[in-house]
């Protein structure tokens, strides 16, 4: 479908890492801006496990793309280097795991500048569980063990996010009770299974791989509980996939 033109962001409920299927990933390189587009895997929050790293690249390198991985933990860019290397990519896919900690790593090696400059330079950001988390203003984690909000993120996106929305217990009253209390803003819950696209800010695009999973928006009613409005998603096929070069 047409998308607005202005930077594009993309929040996964799953792709290789979790599904068989690869249509979610598919439906990612369909919205990159190149034919055979530079898609660069971020494994910070799970500490640049090496398994994950392979996991992305083996199931990337068939596909009509250029895969890369960036390692900050056993960095070999300098800054200057590291800044031209993601401003060349088409899309960088940021994977799971812990977004606290995520954050603080970015942050200490400027990635964080680099990703705004890239957003606005037409790069697709995306990512799943903490990667989807980290473009927003604040999200639900359990990045300190308990479910909790976190009041913190890169605000690219406005609002909150909460993943694995019906895919783990206590997920979905935890972040209802977060946004009735105001400990995070109005947001977007994000099942597993889904995938959307925002352009400008906003939902461009909500498609799902499973016909059940849906995306909700997330809002305080004003009397200490929360409205949850389900926006309607396109379920997904083979020819969602990406272009051919």
């Amino acid at each position: 479908m047409p998308v607005p033109p202005g930077p594009r962001l993309a929040l996964l409920g799953g792709g290789f890492s979790t599904d068989d299927d690869g249509l979610l990933d598919d439906w990612v390189l369909g919205h990159a801006r190149a034919t055979r587009p530079r898609v660069c895997f971020v494994p910070t929050a799970s500490g640049d496990a090496p398994g994950y790293a392979e996991e992305f690249l083996a199931a990337f390198r068939p596909r009509p793309c250029a895969p890369s991985v960036l390692s900050l933990f056993r960095r070999e860019d300098d800054d200057r280097a590291l800044r031209s290397f993601l401003l060349a990519q088409d899309v960088v896919y940021v994977g799971g795991g812990s977004t606290a900690n995520l954050l603080a790593v970015w942050r200490a090696h400027g990635v964080d500048r680099i990703l705004r400059e890239a957003l606005d330079g037409g790069t697709l950001l995306c990512g799943i569980s903490a990667g989807a988390n980290c473009w927003a203003e604040g999200s639900h984690t359990d990045s300190f063990g308990p479910l909790s909000p976190l009041p913190d993120g890169l605000g690219l996106l406005p609002g909150s996010v909460c993943p694995h929305y019906d895919g783990e217990p206590g997920r979905r009253p935890s972040y209802r009770a977060a946004v009735a209390g105001g400990a995070l803003p109005a947001g977007w819950a994000v099942e597993d299974g889904v995938g959307v696209l925002f352009a400008g800010g906003r939902p461009a695009e909500v498609v799902t791989r499973r016909p059940e999973a849906r995306l909700y928006r997330v809002e305080p009613d004003g009397a200490g509980g929360v409205v949850e409005r389900a926006l309607p998603g396109r379920l997904l096929g083979r020819g969602d996939g990406p272009r051919s070069p």
